[in-house]
């Protein structure tokens, strides 16, 4: 609760500046949308450098090979490559970042990402939203925060794997300690 309250004008601003990103700005919006396809098991900067390359390059006109090329430094960069391709064809259709914007609320949006987007998971879509603006209510449960939370006792294990119901289990009880302290 220390750290938290040492952290939270950080925080805040942080989240403001999210807030301030118009999704309908589709350049964001795919940029944010290819650094979460990115992030899983790679380093941050690298991956944003990669987007930055990405973004100045003619993406939609580029194959996956020179799509891989592109990535240098970021794991499984040939089955991303293939990923971002697969969102890209999704985003060119304005309709699906209109359909997104205008969901009812972020569960549902998280839960059509998670299955529309290959790639994608709770962790990855949650990342997403957060980055364009939403997902107040949505946790991105990574290896840090599921440290953390074992140290805490809020969960017994960390698990192997993050299904849905693993995942959405363990943020309803991250939400429920963080009541509790009123966090």
């Amino acid at each position: 609760k220390k750290l938290h309250i040492e952290l939270n004008e950080k925080i805040e601003k942080r989240i403001s500046e999210f807030k301030k990103i118009s999704p309908q700005n589709k350049k964001r919006f795919v940029s944010e949308l290819i650094f979460c396809l990115l992030t899983p098991q790679s380093k941050a900067k690298i991956c944003w450098k990669c987007v930055e390359t990405l973004i100045k390059k003619d993406i939609e006109n580029i194959n996956e090979n020179e799509l891989s090329l592109l990535l240098k430094g970021v794991r499984f960069n040939r089955k991303k490559s293939r990923y971002i391709l697969e969102a890209l064809k999704k985003v060119r259709n304005e309709k699906m970042i209109k359909k997104i914007i205008e969901m009812n609320n972020d569960f549902e949006r998280r839960k059509w990402l998670v299955n529309n987007i290959k790639g994608y998971g709770y962790k990855e879509a949650s990342h997403f939203l957060r980055n364009i603006g939403y997902g107040d209510e949505l946790s991105i449960l990574d290896r840090h925060i599921l440290k953390n939370l074992l140290k805490l006792k809020v969960i017994n294990i960390i698990p192997a794997n993050l299904n849905r119901k693993v995942y959405i289990d363990i943020e309803n009880r991250m939400k429920k300690f963080l009541s509790l302290i009123h966090i």
